[in-house]
């Protein structure tokens, strides 16, 4: 379908803005939706008959990785997120991000996902950055982005819990006003992955107190989702309570036995921090039970205080392994349900559980787990079934909570396997939370999915709604039909059920095929 100019007839039109759907007609004129409604008997070059199917906006995915996995470049149409009705995502979430780059080692951060040898990086700033993508790398989809405290401070330090000089904290801040000047859309924190010194905590708070002055969003990956879940949390309601900002907490959940009976009382935490003093605290999750994690991050938290190289220095040294091994063993991990997905080099043990390869070495778990993170320099990603259902259910229905797949766009199939969220969040969610189970309305899903989280990010002016003067981002899908099909065993699968999708007023995905068009923005803050 080449032509800008189509009149979707006869669907049923979720704004996104939560009001009832209504039965309507929408108009394409160019980029932009031209009218919705009753439009009588207008006609356009292509009419599309939505009869009995649902009218939506494209689906803004404010946590995703496609940048830092560096697929935007790899699979420019990132197919697998138009195939599910996502249009608009937001890269340099979780701490990382592909720019500002004024030294090399800021690209540390990417290490654990990336070969980094195999990019060719041609720019510093955000600006050049997102230049580089508008004018020499179209992309299927809309692409604002973050920027990532630990790309940010791996400029001044290769040390994440060095304290800074006062000189090298004004450097961060200026760096980040230039950012945001540059068309940045807020900061990330990975709290993991920082240190845990006063100093360092003084640190963060002014720095998020830069970003409210910007007015902008500050996303956190929280330092523990596990069993110091509460106290991680507190953190995180500290920062929001000291700096003022907008805090958004990525993939919010409770890893493993000991933090499930935690998360109700998370729960509450949020509620009473929102209303007593007035935080403005939001959140995203995912509809899935399995994580798809770094296999180093279930490493005891005397390994991971330091960064990256220093944690592979602590288990490369023979005289640290026997303490090693035991502080593994005290965690009785349960090594049958972790299944390695993607191993940057030891491609044999992907799609086998740690037990199944220890099996086979004839060692033990735990012996097994060291050397696959020492072979593959940390880069392992693993599935591990560590969520409860109750918990998806009760955090959709939070109003302070949004959708987003922290997934990935389309990669390399030939080995590794990726988490199906990557393949099929989109669907799964409006199948399970609507269709079949009716936790929510489907004028709540399609607000959580749409202009909610565009409204978070300040992209909101012009797109997360069906109004006339919007961008065309949308989705067409048969609310009978939709299901995501992709596994953990066979994850690259598209979902059934979405039929049509537009970005920007160009038709990514007609009924039986992808259109192969990028038609994709890049999105700057104001």
């Amino acid at each position: 379908m080449a032509s800008n100019s189509f009149l979707i007839k006869g669907g049923t039109i979720i704004d996104g803005s939560g009001a009832p759907m209504a039965k309507g007609n929408v108009s394409i004129s160019g980029e932009f939706i031209k009218n919705v409604g009753n439009l009588g008997r207008s006609s356009a070059p292509i009419v599309i008959d939505a009869t009995g199917k649902y009218i939506m906006p494209g689906i803004v995915d404010i946590t995703n990785h496609s940048d830092t996995h560096w697929t935007l470049f790899t699979f420019p149409e990132q197919a697998n997120l138009i195939a599910q009705g996502i249009t608009t995502i937001v890269g340099g979430v979780c701490g990382a991000s592909l720019a500002p780059l004024a030294d090399t080692r800021a690209l540390k951060p990417i290490r654990k996902w990336t070969d980094i040898s195999r990019a060719n990086i041609n720019w510093q700033s955000v600006g050049e950055f997102l230049t580089e993508l508008e004018t020499r790398h179209k992309i299927g989809v809309n692409f604002g982005t973050c920027v990532g405290y630990n790309t940010l401070r791996a400029n001044i330090t290769p040390d994440s819990a060095q304290e800074l000089t006062r000189p090298e904290i004004d450097s961060i801040k200026m760096m980040l006003k230039r950012s945001f000047e540059e068309g940045a859309l807020g900061l990330s924190f990975n709290l993991a992955h920082t240190g845990n010194s006063t100093s360092t905590q003084d640190e963060i708070i002014e720095i998020a107190r830069s970003i409210r002055e910007a007015n902008k969003i500050t996303m956190i990956h929280m330092r523990n989702e596990g069993s110091r879940l509460l106290p991680s949390l507190a953190e995180v309601l500290q920062l929001a309570r000291q700096s003022g900002a907008h805090i958004h907490i990525s993939h919010f959940k409770a890893i493993g036995r000991r933090a499930w009976g935690d998360f109700l009382k998370a729960l509450i935490m949020i509620r009473k921090a929102q209303k007593a003093e007035k935080l403005r605290i939001t959140v995203d999750f995912f509809p899935y039970l399995s994580t798809g994690s770094l296999l180093y991050s279930l490493l005891p938290d005397w390994i991971l205080e330091g960064d990256t190289d220093t944690i592979m220095k602590t288990l490369s040294d023979p005289s640290r392994k026997t303490d090693i091994l035991d502080s593994l063993k005290a965690m009785t991990l349960h090594y049958d349900a972790i299944t390695i997905a993607e191993a940057q080099k030891d491609k044999h043990a992907v799609g086998k559980t740690i037990a199944e390869i220890a099996h086979t070495a004839e060692l033990s778990p735990e012996e097994t787990m060291l050397e696959l993170l020492i072979t593959n320099g940390l880069g392992v990603t693993i599935f591990s079934k560590t969520l409860k259902s109750k918990h998806i259910v009760r955090i959709a229905k939070e109003s302070y909570s949004v959708f987003a797949s922290d997934g990935v766009g389309e990669m390399e199939r030939a080995v590794d396997l990726t988490h199906p969220r990557s393949y099929g969040a989109t669907a799964r969610f409006l199948n399970r939370a609507v269709a079949k189970n009716g936790i929510l309305s489907w004028e709540e899903a399609v607000k959580k999915m749409t202009f909610e989280p565009a409204s978070f990010v300040g992209l909101s002016e012009k797109r997360g709604l069906v109004r006339p003067g919007y961008y065309a981002d949308l989705v067409i899908f048969d609310p009978g039909k939709i299901k995501d099909r992709a596994t953990y065993k066979t994850p690259y699968q598209y979902p059934e059920g979405i039929e049509y999708v537009f970005i920007n007023g160009n038709c990514a995905l007609e009924p039986g095929k992808l259109t192969g068009t990028l038609a994709g923005k890049i999105l700057r803050g104001k």
